[in-house]
């Protein structure tokens, strides 16, 4: 027995056993990194990101299956984090390297990219590459890729630069600049990363076997009790590491009562090194280290008018002297993600469709069978604010802050509105409804903001 105190021993911990404190830092890095970035190779997001990873690979391995039931594998020059999904998210879009969100042509040219990589050589050129990419697209009705219909090629090139910037394609020789103004004017030969590009695309499924992409979303069930509750933490710890903010509503039951236990602040702070932040309404991952590619509040107009319409928002609600605020209850959450899940679906290639003898259809995704608790006792129901509030607001904005915001944005102030209610809608602050936004609890949590105007810096010159 130790003579040491009971209440003088370390608390035990089941993550990062093995790590020594001093390396614990260090550690809870790279679990932010591999959380952030599920594909790391040499050069993405940079070169020291891989020898991070490896240093702890061991480790990383258990905890991360542990605690979230995702699986990390490593292959020459490769890491791939394997995430299980509870729920489709369409608020994390693949972009370009100009900012430009992914749309279904990009992503079809992207899968199609990494077909024909797949079983191309060691090396590829560009021109190749867009041949091949062309011949499968110009099969499929609605598609196609016509290298001199500028648009297209603007897609593909977006494809082509994803797939450039995380190492899967390392150029070699020649130039991809020229090609994408002029496919005739020039070319650009690429070193294939071959173990990147079967380390990218894992489905969990054949795809030919899938009616739905609800079937890829992770669904294990356990008759187990044990078991239940082991799945039921990592899903809580699973959406407070992958949502901005997690509410109590929008989980089941057993998740929430996880949100709500001490278990959860201590593993995530022993996991990340970040701090939990937890209200009676939910919880949510407080971001002091980069952890997120995009952060609220953050730097720009969109981000600065965001906040500002979070605090004008708050002050209504909170206003005693003012009129009385309607409420709504909440969106519908599975009706939501059942529309999203029908939209993905309908692009879904029904001719290659390759049903198992075995196999019954995918269970359509269903709300399960809980209570309303607007049906109960009315409790649950947010504030509504109308989308005339939200353009006076905007419009008051701008003529307060008015050196803050650039000449684009005051000639345009509804598409300023637009942009920052999107992004107050991505981080689970409001919810878009018909005629304007339900304010969410988060939105509280800048009751008593206060903004100021830094001076600008002018620089005198001599002409």
């Amino acid at each position: 027995m130790s003579g040491e105190p009971a209440a003088l021993r370390p608390a035990a911990h089941r993550f990062a056993v093995d790590v020594p404190e001093l390396e614990l830092a260090d550690y809870q890095r790279a679990v932010r990194l591999v959380l952030r970035h599920p594909l790391i190779t040499a050069t993405w997001p940079d070169e020291r990101a891989l020898p991070r990873v490896r240093r702890f690979s061991a480790t990383l391995r258990r905890d991360l299956a542990e605690a979230f039931g995702y699986r990390l594998e490593l292959h020459g020059s490769t890491a791939r984090l394997v995430r299980a999904k509870d729920r489709l998210d369409g608020t994390q879009p693949a972009v370009s390297r100009t900012g430009r969100p992914f749309d279904r042509q990009r992503y079809a040219y992207l899968s199609l990219c990494l077909a024909v990589l797949g079983r191309a050589g060691i090396q590829i050129t560009l021109s190749e590459l867009a041949d091949s990419v062309a011949g499968d697209a110009n099969r499929i009705t609605g598609l196609g890729l016509d290298p001199d219909h500028g648009p297209d090629r603007r897609a593909f090139v977006d494809a082509v630069g994803w797939l450039e910037e995380r190492g899967v394609l390392r150029l070699a020789d020649g130039s991809s600049a020229a090609w994408a103004s002029d496919p005739g004017a020039g070319e650009a030969l690429y070193d294939v990363a071959r173990d990147v590009v079967f380390a990218l695309f894992r489905p969990t499924r054949v795809l030919q076997h899938v009616d739905s992409v609800s079937a890829l979303l992770d669904r294990a069930m356990s008759s187990s009790g044990n078991a239940e509750r082991r799945q039921a933490a990592q899903a809580a710890r699973r959406a407070v590491v992958e949502s901005p903010v997690v509410y109590h509503a929008d989980v089941e039951p057993a998740v929430a009562n996880h949100l709500r236990g001490s278990a959860l602040t201590t593993d995530l702070a022993r996991l990340t090194g970040l701090r939990v932040e937890r209200r009676a309404e939910g919880v949510l991952l407080v971001d002091t280290a980069g952890f997120t590619a995009e952060r609220f509040p953050g730097t720009g107009s969109v981000a600065q008018a965001a906040v500002l319409l979070a605090v004008r928002m708050a002050d209504r609600v909170a206003d005693p002297d003012g009129r009385r605020v309607k409420r709504l209850p909440p969106p519908d959450g599975h009706a939501r993600q059942q529309a999203l899940v029908s939209d993905i679906d309908a692009g879904l290639p029904a001719a290659t469709l390759v049903r198992l003898d075995d196999a019954g259809p995918d269970e359509p995704w269903a709300a399960d069978d809980r209570t309303d608790p607007d049906e109960a006792d009315g409790a649950g129901r947010l504030p509504f604010i109308t989308d005339s509030f939200l353009r006076t607001a905007v419009g008051e904005i701008l003529q307060r802050y008015g050196t803050a915001f650039g000449a684009q944005w005051h000639a345009d102030p509804e598409r300023l509105r637009v942009e920052a209610v999107a992004l107050l809608e991505r981080f689970g602050a409001v919810a878009a409804v018909p005629g304007g936004v339900l304010v969410r609890p988060l939105v509280g949590r800048y009751r008593h903001t206060v903004a100021t105007i830094k001076p600008r810096v002018t620089t005198e010159t001599l002409f």
